[in-house]
């Protein structure tokens, strides 16, 4: 049975500083169709996610570097491929394709460790799973992946036949 583990202040500050990414991330996903650095939304939601990865790289919980580590670095990436994308020619026609896919993976890795936290921990004393390696998780993992996919194919759509619809 997996032992849940008492969140330590800096625990709840780097909880609190990723929900407020991922509201940034949602207000954008409704208002504007995706995450870009062009709107206020959009660079809170990057400067809060960066904030997240760089506190979730000191959180040891779970033992040494794991695969929470590896999605905060991942997310690193991807955010550092999306200003690439803005800033650069590096991958010409598609630049706006690319940078709004990588956001919304992004999006994606901050669900992974919320889901997986929420299930381990919620409720109190008798969480949902009893370990990060549940098969419910599994699966909601790859719904999660699932609506990824799905939400790219319409952001590259969109991205394609709706020129009011631009990455700034």
């Amino acid at each position: 049975m997996h032992a849940m583990h008492a969140m330590t202040p800096f625990g709840i500050f780097h909880t609190l500083i990723s929900l407020v990414a991922v509201i940034a991330g949602v207000i954008s996903f409704f208002r504007e169709g995706h995450i870009s650095w062009s709107d206020r939304l959009g660079k809170t939601y990057t400067v809060f996610t960066i904030a997240s990865c760089v506190t979730a790289l000191f959180i040891f919980h779970h033992g040494g570097f794991g695969p929470p580590h590896i999605v905060a670095v991942l997310t690193l990436v991807m955010l550092a491929i999306a200003a690439l994308a803005r800033a650069t020619r590096i991958f010409g026609r598609g630049a706006r394709h690319v940078e709004t896919l990588s956001y919304s993976a992004t999006f994606l890795f901050h669900m992974i460790p919320a889901v997986t936290e929420t299930a381990t921990r919620l409720p109190p004393g008798a969480p949902w799973v009893d370990s990060p390696d549940s098969p419910s998780l599994k699966a909601v993992y790859l719904a999660l992946l699932v609506a990824f996919l799905v939400g790219a194919v319409v952001q590259s759509r969109r991205l394609r036949h709706d020129y009011s619809y631009q990455v700034r």
